[in-house]
């Protein structure tokens, strides 16, 4: 990848639906040159996917937690997160806990009902987010190609 490469992933990571012809003249190139970059980068997987970013408290869905959960019955669990909508990001990790777990919900009562659903599978640890600075950061550095 160079730096054009990573102009355009940067520029896709900030605005998805940015059109061919917008991005082509955003990086001084024809929009055939950036279809195919497009291409490419979509083939090899480092675009994986386009998609919409909602805002949880327009939803209704104000509270947000990360929780920190150990169990002995992951495959349950597991299948326990498949189906609870409230998870929003699970991640198997190493350490004392088992996963982490992203949740949203619409109230601090929500998020308790949650949680109690949750030790019939093991326990866990809670932290609720007060505010978030940022999220969902480019993983591409301005831009430039540096990172």
């Amino acid at each position: 990848m160079d730096r054009i490469d990573h102009q355009i992933l940067s520029i896709i990571h900030e605005n998805a639906r940015i059109t061919v012809s917008e991005m082509s003249r955003k990086i001084a190139m024809s929009q055939p040159a950036v279809t195919e970059r497009l291409r490419r980068l979509e083939e090899q997987g480092v675009i994986a996917g386009y998609r919409a970013v909602l805002s949880p408290s327009k939803l209704g869905k104000h509270t947000t937690a990360f929780v920190l959960f150990k169990t002995n019955n992951c495959k349950e669990f597991e299948a326990f997160g498949e189906a609870s909508p409230e998870i929003v990001d699970l991640y198997r990790t190493s350490g004392e806990y088992n996963y982490l777990l992203k949740v949203v919900t619409a109230t601090g009562e929500t998020l308790e009902a949650f949680l109690e659903r949750c030790h019939a599978f093991g326990f866990s640890s809670t932290h609720v987010v007060l505010s978030t600075r940022f999220e969902d950061k480019s993983l591409v550095a301005d831009g430039d190609g540096s990172n």
